[in-house]
């Protein structure tokens, strides 16, 4: 049994609470990547950690508090070995023989944007919080974008592929 001496620590209970964050607390801010030359993986990893907000002293696992992210020249992300030629994406329609295959190739000429949404849809929670922390993302295949009015910063990103 553990046993305190005198009032001191029912008075320090008293003191210390634990910091709840609510909606009123949360500021959201616009950051714009340049995705060009930066390899895939680590970009979708610095744009999941903002989404989260996991770059906030604030961070809460179970409430959105991440910011908006732009991300452009997603058309000129690189991707590093020999996965361009070799990287395929998939997706089942729920019927038998269903699975459809796509090249990377021929998403990257097609959609690019959808490339770098999958590749951060995949580091996020996989729930309704996760959704929303998606609709946050904004990806553009090249260099111009509608936000200029948000006043979006440079979030600065080591460039260029190992």
């Amino acid at each position: 049994m553990f046993v305190v001496q005198g009032k001191g620590w029912e008075e320090a209970r008293e003191k210390m609470k634990t910091y709840s964050v609510k909606q009123a607390d949360i500021t959201r801010s616009w950051w714009l990547v340049d995705a060009e030359g930066i390899p895939l993986g680590r970009l979708a990893a610095e744009v999941a950690k903002i989404l989260k907000g996991k770059n906030k002293p604030i961070y809460t696992t179970h409430l959105d508090v991440g910011d908006n992210v732009i991300v452009v020249n997603a058309d000129k992300v690189a991707l590093t070995g020999n996965k361009l030629q070799k990287k395929i994406y998939y997706r089942h329609s729920g019927y038998p023989g269903g699975l459809k295959e796509i090249p990377y190739e021929v998403l990257m000429r097609d959609k690019p944007e959808l490339v770098v949404e999958k590749a951060v849809r995949g580091m996020l929670p996989k729930n309704r919080l996760g959704r929303a922390m998606l609709k946050k993302l904004h990806v553009y295949a090249g260099p111009d974008h509608p936000h200029q009015a948000q006043k979006p910063e440079a979030l600065p990103m080591a460039s260029g592929a190992d």
